[in-house]
């Protein structure tokens, strides 16, 4: 593994999970990463990525430099042939190059404007230092995709599974503010690399990248979507025809104990942070089928298992 910008960069992913437990097992520092420095760059707030990934680093022995490049750091310029003649101070020609020079691995956090999707689905971000920096880049979620989610969310699968095919529905659920599609996107991503049934359940007019679902079954009736279902991931976004739009605040969407009855018992998982009570009710989130922290704690390993197969490939 050279990079890690999206899914199509693991080359085996029921091994790399299987890596991730069995680092989460172990728990221990390792020498792999010693002498090396991961440089993270937030361009965007993050409590569970920023905390997993540096965890992740320093037990693989890394040291970590950690930045708010929005606040910390000059504005970044990212359009090629720019007259920098505005507020843009530094491009990313210079920023990917130099910071190259101080870190072993460089990862980014970007989220979309939810503006201009043309221009949010270029990642300009995150594109940019892939294109410039001469070291592997790791994505911490862009404004398409949270790969890092991703793979936590299929180790806390595979964790939890029995030995049936089971049956995973990603639910949409109402929310105050216009959010992205990066963390279902990549959710749908993995699990259609996965052996499991996957359905989406979404109002009319929130239907995601038909790029990205493809086949997978869209359901517009949730009560009809959550039968039976094994695993129930909560999550709201954005609408995608509309860009960006917030059509509906539908509290009849919000995941709560009567959904719940709807399934086979199932393990409900969202991303954090979560809004109680808009998003998933309190009476699920504290209950048993909730595996919300167990989610959030796999973030640690899922980042490990990433960090190491990168250091590994750098000593090829």
């Amino acid at each position: 593994m050279k990079n890690y910008t999206s899914l199509e960069d693991i080359e085996n992913l029921e091994e790399l999970i299987l890596e991730a437990r069995e680092l989460k097992k172990q728990n221990s520092a390792a020498e792999i990463g010693k002498g090396k420095t991961l440089g993270m760059l937030f361009f965007n707030p993050s409590l569970r990525t920023r905390l997993s990934t540096e965890k992740a680093a320093k037990l693989l022995g890394m040291e970590v430099m950690v930045m708010n490049a929005d606040k910390d750091g000059w504005a970044l310029e990212f359009e090629d042939g720019a007259v920098m003649n505005s507020n843009k101070a530094e491009h990313i020609k210079e920023a990917a190059a130099v910071l190259s020079q101080y870190c072993d691995i460089i990862a980014v956090r970007a989220f979309p404007g939810l503006v201009d999707r043309e221009k949010d689905e270029a990642d300009v971000v995150l594109a940019g230092f892939k294109k410039y920096a001469t070291v592997p880049v790791v994505n911490l979620e862009s404004a398409t995709g949270h790969p890092l989610q991703a793979l936590t969310d299929a180790m806390t699968i595979s964790e939890l599974r029995g030995e049936k095919k089971p049956k995973v529905v990603l639910t949409w659920a109402p929310h105050p503010r216009a959010l992205p599609q990066a963390v279902p996107n990549s959710f749908v991503e993995v699990m259609q690399k996965m052996d499991v049934d996957l359905v989406i359940t979404n109002p009319e007019g929130y239907d995601l990248n038909l790029a990205i679902t493809k086949n997978t079954p869209v359901v517009h009736d949730q009560a009809v979507a959550l039968k039976d279902a094994d695993f129930v991931y909560v999550k709201n976004w954005s609408s995608y025809e509309q860009y960006g739009k917030i059509l509906s605040e539908d509290p009849s969407w919000t995941f709560d104990n009567k959904k719940l009855g709807l399934t086979n018992e199932a393990k409900v998982m969202h991303c954090l942070p979560v809004r109680r009570n808009v998003v998933i009710a309190d009476e699920v989130l504290d209950g048993k089928n909730s595996v919300v922290i167990q989610q959030a704690g796999n973030r640690t390993f899922a980042a490990q298992a990433v960090l190491k197969r990168i250091l590994e490939n750098s000593k090829k």
